[in-house]
């Protein structure tokens, strides 16, 4: 075999030391970046840096009320983190009050203080928030219920807040001072007039009572009166403790006032017609008991004197037999006159009160369905009347349908008193 020779071997030999030369060369050159994700330059921003983005602001908070307490017409203070940053972008003074969940629609601020967080309002009823004032006023419990409170936009969720479910506020509904003042002050209507109805004529029938120390019957138009005076009265003083209002006595309750006022009238009118009638047939009676009193002895004298004579002519026997006759029409007429007065005069049970539900349900022949009715229709008007003020917190509005009804049973139980017995 032929072996190659020197210069061959010997270019071979530098060709491939230039080989490895340039591959080392490649190895330790700078290698060229790898763009990744996002880091690629914007190149119409070519030398310049990217802004950092804005951190989002914490959403508003209520807490701590910082002035006065939950009640109406009183002026609380609450005071709000995150306040100022809030406010850059909306407009503070159209905040409003949510009490459990509800918003007191334009109860808006009397005062916002946008750099310490602060805002005050006055909390009132108007004819826009009405309703939801009585949602969470009515039916008490007490003077005092916890409610969940925030602030917010009307609308819009309300702001978040430290008074939630495990941490709510007082909202009191009646003032502790004026409501023991007005407890005292209904509590003692009441008691005096109780003991007046027991103890006097207050609502008894007029006149005196014939049987001395005791007392006349209780009259059913002059109960009906006091009734509706003691409900409204009361329920009227309710109603002014927890909302203040004033003006709450509406047109229908003048009607049910006029309807009892007018029932207790008429039946006064009634009974005293009745009484001057009675009286003046009293007073006749009387005097012809009297003079048939007088004139029988005379007569009976009379006959006496004649029956006395020996003997008796044809004219004393005709002037005796004529006096005989008047003695026995005087005689049966003072019989018919006694029973008359009897009928008149109250006997020993009649003109006595013989308890109160007696005395309202029953006339001089007994119990009777005209009274008893007028009775059962106040009764259940009292019981409509107090659930709309202590649900609704308002006088109720009865319907002319029901003052009809109402009306109608009056003027039934005064048209019976024309013949009822006394």
């Amino acid at each position: 075999m032929k072996r190659p020779s020197p210069p061959i071997l010997i270019c071979a030999l530098i060709a491939i030391i230039l080989a490895g030369g340039i591959a080392t060369l490649a190895q330790t050159a700078s290698p060229s970046p790898v763009p990744t994700p996002g880091s690629t330059p914007d190149p119409t921003v070519s030398g310049s840096s990217v802004p950092a983005a804005s951190p989002t602001p914490s959403p508003p908070r209520v807490e701590h009320i910082i002035e006065g307490h939950l009640e109406l017409d009183n002026l609380i203070g609450v005071k709000v983190a995150n306040f100022p940053d809030w406010a850059k972008n909306n407009d503070p003074t159209k905040l409003v009050p949510y009490i459990d969940g509800r918003p007191i629609l334009g109860n808006y601020p009397q005062g916002v203080h946008t750099s310490d967080g602060r805002v005050h309002f006055h909390l009132e009823i108007t004819p826009e928030n009405k309703d939801i004032w009585i949602d969470l006023l009515g039916e008490p419990n007490g003077i005092r219920k916890p409610v969940n409170f925030s602030l917010g936009l009307e609308g819009e969720p309300y702001f978040e807040t430290d008074f939630g479910p495990a941490n709510q506020l007082p909202l009191t509904i009646i003032s502790p001072v004026y409501g023991v003042v007005s407890v005292i002050i209904v509590f003692f209507t009441l008691i005096l007039l109780v003991w007046l109805a027991r103890k006097t004529n207050l609502i008894r029938e007029p006149g005196v009572c014939p049987d001395p120390g005791k007392l006349r019957p209780y009259n059913l138009g002059r109960t009906q009166m006091a009734f509706w005076f003691f409900l409204i009265y009361a329920s009227y003083l309710t109603i002014w403790l927890i909302t203040g209002a004033l003006d709450t006595i509406t047109a229908s309750l003048l009607g049910l006032m006029g309807i009892s006022g007018g029932t207790a009238l008429g039946e006064a009118l009634i009974d005293s017609g009745k009484d001057e009638g009675q009286t003046s047939q009293l007073q006749d009676l009387t005097a012809q008991k009297q003079s048939l009193e007088q004139s029988i002895p005379e007569l009976q004298s009379q006959i006496d004197a004649i029956n006395a004579k020996i003997t008796l002519t044809p004219e004393d026997t005709t002037n005796r037999d004529s006096l005989n006759k008047q003695l026995q029409d005087n005689r049966k007429r003072l019989a018919q006159v006694n029973q008359q007065l009897e009928t008149l005069q109250p006997g020993a049970s009649r003109g006595i009160s013989l308890g109160f539900l007696r005395d309202i349900l029953s006339d001089g022949s007994g119990y009777s369905f005209h009274r008893f009715q007028i009775f059962a229709w106040t009764i259940v008007l009292g019981i409509i009347f107090v659930s709309s003020v202590y649900n609704g917190l308002s006088m109720p509005d009865f319907s002319p349908t029901l003052l009809g009804l109402m009306g109608l049973s009056s003027g039934t139980y005064l048209g019976f008193k024309f013949p009822e017995q006394k």
